[in-house]
């Protein structure tokens, strides 16, 4: 998707407790306001010496959000914005998947976005509805929805339903319900397929399972899924993007459907997911 709209105003997250992206969004503050555009910072930038800066407030529409930490700076970014705000995430650390451009690349990206020579993708995410004794409690995820035991418990009961139809019940250390672009996180790490972002689905990926014939499942984005924790002693985590969630009772259900928001991230011209499969992942090297 081409973006169509110039740049006004730039909203920065940081990484929570990381000095070097309170630095570098100083830094970047600087570098904006000396091209006439409107800041916004988080609550940790400001409160590093930044504080004549407007707040950033996750409620509001930017003509551009960067993330500067990381995947979970951004994933948290994402759950909370929608589709308002075309994000550019920043990787400050090491391996990511989602962040675009790293430490170095900043001000050249930023040139080509001020310049309108991005694109932007939108990203689909899960909605998750925790029910239990008619109580709900809802929440939101960009990368995947995790039911887990403790490191403690033992194996855990889920039975899982599609569409109000039975199709299993796993025996294993719990359950990821992963989109597209959550499919190279915990997913991949479970054994669970890469699938392009731009795929209309949701996978279902056991987590080390009893019965060697439960394999992933792939399903439409339509689907509505429900997981019922059929387990009555262990210690059972309902966790989203990794970064939030609660613990789980005996018969909590737990709803998962494709959310009506998306997510929109930026792509600087010329980047393709391939490339990012093939750098990070290190095919053909």
């Amino acid at each position: 998707m081409k973006n169509e709209s110039p740049i006004r105003t730039v909203g920065i997250a940081t990484k929570r407790d990381s000095r070097e992206a309170r630095r570098v969004a100083a830094e970047l503050t600087e570098w904006l306001h000396r091209r006439g555009l409107e800041v916004a910072l988080d609550e940790h930038a400001r409160e590093a010496g930044a504080k004549d800066t407007d707040a950033y407030d996750p409620g509001e529409s930017y003509d551009l959000i960067v993330a500067l930490g990381g995947d979970g700076t951004l994933l948290s970014v994402a759950r909370a914005q929608g589709t308002d705000s075309p994000i550019l995430g920043v990787n400050l650390g090491t391996l990511g998947f989602l962040t675009e451009v790293g430490r170095a690349e900043i001000y050249p990206s930023l040139i080509e976005i001020l310049a309108g020579r991005f694109d932007t993708e939108l990203r689909s995410l899960l909605d998750a509805r925790l029910e239990r004794d008619g109580t709900e409690v809802s929440y939101r995820a960009l990368n995947d929805v995790v039911l887990t035991k403790s490191a403690l418990a033992r194996i855990i009961d889920l039975r899982i339903e599609v569409d109000d139809r039975l199709v299993a019940r796993y025996r294993s250390d719990g359950l990821i319900l992963s989109t597209p672009t959550g499919s190279t996180a915990y997913n991949l790490s479970a054994g669970g397929p890469i699938a392009h972002p731009s795929l209309p689905v949701v996978i279902l990926t056991p987590i080390c399972p009893h019965t060697l014939s439960h394999r992933p499942l792939v399903v439409p984005d339509s689907s509505r899924i429900v997981v019922t924790l059929e387990t009555r002693t262990e210690e059972v985590f309902l966790t989203l993007d990794g970064q939030e969630g609660m613990p789980m009772q005996y018969k909590d259900r737990v709803h998962v459907r494709s959310s009506s928001q998306q997510a929109r991230l930026v792509r600087i011209r010329g980047n393709s997911f391939y490339d990012s499969l093939r750098g990070k992942l290190r095919w053909g090297h």
